[in-house]
């Protein structure tokens, strides 16, 4: 029997940011997901960030041995979007990866915040039994 993928799709769109990710330049908001990453325990093992411009925003994507980690600023309109995916298949990520949101939304400092929690993979687990993270 294949053991299920087990995973959680975490996404936050956050609204009047007012911390200095939201302005930042691609260096800089690399260097703070990595960190972000990192201090999650969770493992990089690839990333991509590209500006759109001097004051533009950027997009960024850290690739993770247990999924990914793709986040988009809109400095002009103090927004941004987190969206943080992992799996569960040798260990339970779910508390990684809230640690990883909650890093990078403090870090944007947002006036109001929406998150959503996707449960995916979780093919071979009976209705009703969510092992990892609650639903919000």
């Amino acid at each position: 029997m294949i053991p299920a993928v087990d995973g959680w799709q975490l996404t936050a769109d956050l609204h009047g940011c007012s911390g200095a990710a939201v302005r930042s330049n691609a260096a800089t908001l690399r260097t703070l997901a990595l960190a972000a990453v990192r201090a999650a325990g969770l493992t990089p093992v690839g990333e991509l960030f590209h500006a759109f411009g001097p004051d533009a925003g950027v997009t960024g994507v850290v690739l993770l041995a247990e999924s990914h980690l793709a986040l988009h600023t809109w400095p002009e309109l103090g927004a941004a979007t987190l969206d943080v995916y992992v799996c569960n298949l040798s260990a339970d990520n779910g508390p990684r990866a809230e640690a990883l949101l909650a890093a990078l939304e403090a870090a944007f400092a947002p006036a109001r915040s929406e998150h959503q929690r996707l449960r995916r993979g979780a093919l071979a687990h009976a209705p009703g039994v969510a092992p990892g993270i609650a639903p919000a």
